[in-house]
């Protein structure tokens, strides 16, 4: 069966909203003029690109498309009519929907074009505020500038989101933590390594609660991890490297458990959304999670910690036209007042740039000696 790829071009000329394909345009030449040379001069191009395009397709399609007679007019065969009247078909039907597509892409490629639009890639520990968030950049002027910006999410882990800032893939990274994580946790030990204090800068985005997502009702009484324990409740996780994953591994040694102590506990969902379809279907009576995914299924949430949900950048990013347009839209009132609307969340520092060792307190820097004054001459 053959294959169709279809392809657009960019110009600065308005066309008609087709999809275009030189092959059916050659076969509608040659029945209007009668001719190969005919049709040559009605596309343009010289006789020998449409007699050698011609049989090219020939040889690819494998089927005779000219019925080549001498002293004749050249005429389609049955094979070139029966491409032709698909082609015609094909437009006739789908008009409507190649102009949407057209408008689509016109709409997404004016972005490019638009001195005052920005786009800002990143990779972000998955996150419900974020995806309200882009809806509401993309909005013009909500940032105070005449153009929108434009957020390109990637949800990925914690980790990997940080690493993909590191190696040049985004320019921001999401990631979350405890709100005072200590220098023994395994938060300091999968971030440290990744940031450093001096490259790396916090750009403060929001305070949420994780806690367990249950069935409505809360059925089996499920309080804290211990509770998921003692009752063997099935358990789904999130996948390693996530944020989500080293909390729960935190909070499993503050509560003198271990990854055995969880049914289910290899059993693992790519997001929060995910393990609350997870418990809303049945398949599992608990998972970590934030409770706007909970809510969002009518299931019911146990609140267990608050954390912070940090935007990490390179220092040298930060005054770029994109990230700045980002931290200011993170400080208007009308997005922040908006991000109070989302249950289990609340905005911290928003916007604001932070010092490392606020945040992730887990580094201690040495305090600089001070130099000896000079000694006073007699």
């Amino acid at each position: 069966m053959h294959r169709i790829q279809l392809h657009y071009t960019l110009s600065l000329a308005a066309g008609d909203a087709l999809i275009r394909n030189p092959l059916p345009e050659m076969l509608e030449a040659v029945v209007r003029q009668g001719s190969i040379s005919g049709a040559a001069r009605a596309l343009d191009l010289s006789y020998r690109h449409v007699w050698g395009a011609l049989k090219r397709w020939e040889d690819q399609l494998g089927g005779e498309l000219i019925i080549w007679g001498k002293g004749q007019s050249a005429q389609l065969s049955e094979f070139g009519t029966k491409l032709l009247w698909a082609e015609r078909q094909s437009q006739a039907r789908l008009a409507p929907q190649i102009e949407a597509l057209r408008a689509d892409l016109e709409r997404a490629f004016a972005v490019a074009f638009d001195p005052s639009a920005h786009v800002l890639t990143i990779y972000a520990s998955h996150d419900d505020a974020l995806t309200a968030l882009r809806a509401h950049a993309a909005q013009p002027g909500v940032s105070g500038q005449d153009g929108a910006l434009h957020l390109d999410i990637r949800f990925t882990g914690s980790v990997d989101a940080i690493r993909a800032l590191n190696e040049g893939r985004c320019t921001i990274a999401g990631f979350h933590t405890l709100e005072q994580p200590s220098p023994d946790s395994l938060a300091a030990a999968s971030y440290r390594p990744l940031l450093q204090p001096g490259l790396h800068k916090i750009i403060g985005f929001a305070r949420r609660t994780q806690g367990l997502i249950v069935a409505r009702g809360n059925p089996l009484g499920l309080r804290s991890l211990q509770d998921v324990a003692r009752t063997h409740a099935r358990f789904v996780n999130r996948a390693l490297g996530t944020g989500t994953r080293v909390l729960l591994g935190d909070l499993l040694a503050q509560a003198g458990l271990g990854p055995e102590s969880l049914r289910g506990y290899d059993q693992d969902e790519p997001s929060h959304t995910a393990v609350a379809q997870a418990v809303a279907a049945g398949v599992a009576d608990v998972g970590m999670g934030i409770e706007m995914a909970a809510r969002a299924r009518g299931l019911d949430f146990v609140p267990l910690v608050h954390e912070r949900y940090h935007l990490a950048c390179l220092k040298s990013m930060l005054e770029q036209p994109a990230t700045l347009a980002l931290r200011n839209l993170l400080q208007t009132p009308t997005w922040q007042d908006q991000m109070v609307l989302l249950p289990g969340y609340a905005p911290m520092h928003c916007g604001e740039v932070l010092a490392m060792s606020q945040v992730l307190p887990w580094w201690k820097f040495p305090r600089k000696k001070r130099a000896p004054a000079p000694r006073q001459k007699p």
